[in-house]
């Protein structure tokens, strides 16, 4: 699949822009703060119907202005289509898909798959579990809508937990109510993140191998794994629970560790080993994405290269082609098949050279 064309209106600091990609490797680059990263920030909002760098959605209505849009023509094996975004100033948002509201962000997810590279996804390894969880959400998130519906129930009755933990005194069969909630929801949740995650293990050893001849192995921690000892935990840990004000096991505190020749990664790895682990886990999210989907997600590169050496480079771009890539960069780069745009203050400029 790819991204044919993106229109902006008052999108952060892009008044009115329209960029048309080609089908394989796109470069923005141009000085820091010009609006590379609002370009990627704008694709991944077609995907997942928010933003990747903010909580609060009207921080990218450019500033006077009373809305920001966004439009995105895309083509996929099966069909073609086109996304719209609607954000008002006062949090209103209105998203439509061929010109058809939707009614449910569910209904979004999976029209436009995207594999998201950020400088902050070099630590994803040396950072705690919630970023590791993150990745598995953004992936499972856009290829199954049960598993975002299961992930917002179990969120939700968690919060109605964690409040009435907080309360003077708590009913032992309210808290049942609520246990048995969270097991029903959570095991939904392990049973899809341990899915991917055994996808992801078949990939990412033969991929390690090809970048930084190495071994790796995952390992996935859960407290979900077995109902019935989820359960007992939870009614185990009540006291420990009501003394802290929130809940101590579940799906909420889910991890996967990656190790490099049998030593973790995230204690005993060099930073190169952490950056090549980070670019073997993409490469294996691509796979994964293609085989579900039969077809390659688009891959967003935000200052990419300013965080590897150029052999790391060139061993992750043998692994990408017959991929839109869409990278964002600091100086224009000579890669084949590509074509370059100049980002200047919210201004976008055809590289012909």
């Amino acid at each position: 699949m790819y991204i044919k064309n993106l229109k902006l209106q008052n999108f952060r600091n892009y008044e009115n822009a329209e960029i048309e990609f080609n089908k394989n490797i796109n470069i923005l680059y141009g000085d820091n703060a010009q609006g590379k990263t609002n370009i990627l920030e704008a694709i991944f909002f077609s995907s997942f119907g928010k933003s990747f760098r903010t909580l609060k959605e009207k921080e990218i209505i450019k500033k006077d202005k009373e809305f920001s849009k966004i439009e995105v023509d895309y083509v996929k094996k099966d069909r073609e289509g086109n996304i719209k975004f609607l954000i008002s100033k006062d949090n209103k948002k209105s998203i439509f898909i061929n010109d058809i509201k939707i009614k449910k962000l569910s209904e979004l997810l999976g029209n436009v798959n995207i594999v998201l590279f950020e400088p902050s996804d070099i630590n994803i390894f040396k950072e705690g579990p919630k970023y590791r969880r993150k990745f598995l959400d953004m992936m499972i998130g856009q290829l199954r809508s049960n598993y975002v519906y299961n992930l917002n129930q179990y969120l939700k009755v968690l919060e109605q937990r964690n409040n009435y933990l907080k309360q003077n005194n708590y009913n032992e069969e309210v808290l049942d109510i609520w246990d048995e909630s969270l097991v029903k929801y959570g095991k939904v949740i392990f049973n899809y993140r341990n899915e991917f995650i055994d996808k992801i293990k078949e990939k990412i050893v033969d991929i390690h191998k090809k970048i930084a001849n190495e071994e790796i192995t995952m390992k996935y921690i859960s407290d979900c794994e077995d109902e019935n000892l989820f359960l007992k935990k939870l009614k185990e840990n009540r006291e420990e629970d009501r003394k802290r004000g929130y809940t101590t096991v579940g799906i909420q505190r889910d991890d996967f560790k990656l190790f490099v020749n049998h030593e973790m990664v995230s204690v005993y790895g060099s930073q190169g080993q952490n950056r090549t682990c980070v670019l073997s886990l993409k490469l294996a999210e691509l796979q994964v994405i293609y085989d579900d989907i039969g077809e390659y997600p688009i891959l967003l590169l935000d200052d990419f290269m300013s965080e590897l050496d150029q052999k790391r480079i060139n061993n992750f771009l043998k692994n990408i082609e017959d991929i839109q890539v869409i990278i964002t960069c600091t100086k224009n780069i000579d890669l084949k098949n590509s074509k370059s745009f100049y980002i200047e203050k919210g201004k976008i400029k055809l590289d012909k050279d």
